[in-house]
């Protein structure tokens, strides 16, 4: 996509027509052909591009690792609204380089993820703590998702709650 972006903004520049007022007394051209060596430095410039891409894809790919998890989801069964629940998912770096877990978030404001601060190395695990705290609002059956963006391969993973949730007892 870049090269394409670059491709056509040279291309537009190489063929572009000049602007028709005049801010002094020389002659400007109407229209820039292309060269072969303006053709050439595109080129260049093109696999240059091209070049720094493959370069950081693989750097990229070079602090990639892996992870598993003890379970990808939780059921806390019956609870109560306005109650706090927790449960922990516990992560594992099954590759070879550090574990970065770069973001934890969850799709509804009643559900509170937190992540390890540092990174795991390999063959370590820790914890993403999950703390569940529906309002009365949100009776009955509720599902909830946290996604987890690490340095793996798939960058992104989605682990799930759910609760039954009841009516405050007084």
């Amino acid at each position: 996509m870049k090269r394409l972006t670059i491709f056509i903004l040279l291309l537009i520049v190489i063929s572009a027509c000049t602007n028709k007022e005049k801010s002094t007394n020389t002659e400007e051209p109407q229209s820039i052909i292309a060269t072969d060596e303006s053709l050439r430095e595109l080129r260049q410039s093109l696999s240059d591009v091209e070049k720094e891409e493959q370069r950081l894809e693989q750097e990229a790919l070079a602090n990639m690792t892996t992870m598993s998890f003890d379970k990808m989801s939780h059921d806390y069964g019956k609870v109560p609204a306005d109650s706090d629940n927790k449960t922990i998912f516990r992560v594992t770096n099954t590759g070879k380089k550090p574990l970065v877990i770069e973001k934890v978030s969850a799709s509804c404001g009643c559900t509170t993820p937190s992540k390890p601060d540092k990174p795991i190395p390999p063959g370590k695990s820790d914890e993403i703590v999950v703390v569940f705290h529906p309002k009365e609002t949100q009776l009955g059956q509720q599902n909830k998702t946290v996604t987890v963006i690490a340095n793996t391969d798939p960058k992104m993973e989605v682990l799930s709650i759910s609760a039954i949730v009841e009516k405050k007892k007084n």
